[in-house]
């Protein structure tokens, strides 16, 4: 295993610490809890927004806190759910009267835990708490970390949008309908050239030839639908968008914003290269791209491959995607 780390069991405070020195204008951050805030949390009269997971999807959750989207993110051991106390020292850190949304991927740990913090939160402190499960992944219904399919590439278009009424001002029950909708409204599917390597357990996660990809994997490595011979970009992009296009909700000439995301080690030559596919597959289908997103947002460590998200949207959607963001890991108009 080569990885730039000193003590595989000391990668996530050591990485936090970095982030607090490499941004200290924009977050601060709590070693003791591992949580990163925005540094102006709480902000009076603005529903907090809380999310979560295992470490190693960087910058998914922490590189999204600040400026129209979160206001926390807590981060667990690699591929590993925070504690409750984690989440319910955010949650409360953030609150500005106006109660807090979580925002939690579907996985059993991240689920069970963030539920478990919303009652101490309001046991403790009678902080009001609403919670959208993001579940987008199609690739398939259950897996070796979910009952229900896996939240996956949705889960940043959410925090964005989510993000940018937040600061907008609307009311909690306003934003977690629109949560709500975001996350009934956007379909991802996902494949991998290569494994990743959790530093722990020093090998990689699973074995993939030469000629092979695994089509339809999770954002932890799990195996997906299949394993498949290799293909040309093209062929991969309509493996992708098949099963999305056949569940994605949506009237005919809807437009979408399309997010193609890299695993983590996949070049944003190739990334583009696979943009353009889909965006070809999507003219020929009739849907037009209303906005788009190309890069590494939300990953698996070093693995290779790419997802595919399409969510789709309205003039409201369009609207709060425009708006002003200014994160580490996503920033524009601001």
């Amino acid at each position: 295993m080569k990885k730039l780390i000193n003590d595989p069991k000391d990668v996530v405070v050591e990485a936090l610490r970095g982030m607090a020195g490499a941004h200290p204008d924009h977050l601060r951050v709590d070693l003791d809890n591992k949580v990163i805030y925005r540094k102006d949390a709480p902000v009076k009269g603005k529903v907090g927004l809380v999310s979560g997971g295992g470490s190693g999807h960087e910058p998914m959750h922490g590189g999204f806190v600040g400026l129209g989207m979160l206001d926390a993110a807590c981060a667990g051991e690699v591929f590993t759910s925070p504690v409750p106390d984690q989440m319910e020292a955010a949650t409360q850190a953030v609150d500005g009267g106006a109660g807090v949304l979580h925002i939690v991927k579907n996985y059993t740990g991240d689920v069970m835990n963030f539920e478990m913090a919303a009652e101490m939160a309001d046991a403790d402190s009678g902080v009001e708490v609403r919670t959208v499960v993001t579940n987008d992944d199609v690739a398939v219904k259950d897996s070796l970390y979910t009952a229900g399919r896996r939240g996956v590439g949705v889960t940043v278009l959410l925090e964005k949008l989510v993000g940018a009424a937040a600061e907008e001002g609307r009311p909690l029950a306003q934003v977690a309908d629109l949560a709500t909708r975001i996350n009934e409204s956007g379909r991802s599917m996902g494949l991998a050239l290569t494994s990743c390597t959790v530093p722990a357990a020093g090998k990689p996660t699973f074995e993939l030839g030469d000629d092979e990809f695994e089509l339809g994997i999770g954002i932890h490595g799990e195996p997906g639908r299949e394993r498949k011979a290799m293909a040309p970009a093209r062929e991969l992009a309509e493996q992708l968008l098949e099963p999305i296009l056949d569940d994605l909700p949506r009237s005919s000439g809807q437009p979408v914003i399309a997010f193609v995301n890299g695993m983590g080690g996949t070049p944003l030559l190739e990334l583009y290269l696979m943009f353009n596919e889909v965006s070809t597959i999507l003219e020929k289908a009739n849907i037009p791209i209303s906005r788009s997103l190309v890069g590494n947002y939300i990953t698996s460590l070093e693995m290779a491959g790419c997802s595919v998200t399409l969510q789709t949207a309205d003039d409201d959607l369009i609207h709060l995607w425009d708006a002003p963001v200014n994160t580490p890991g996503l920033r524009w108009g601001a």
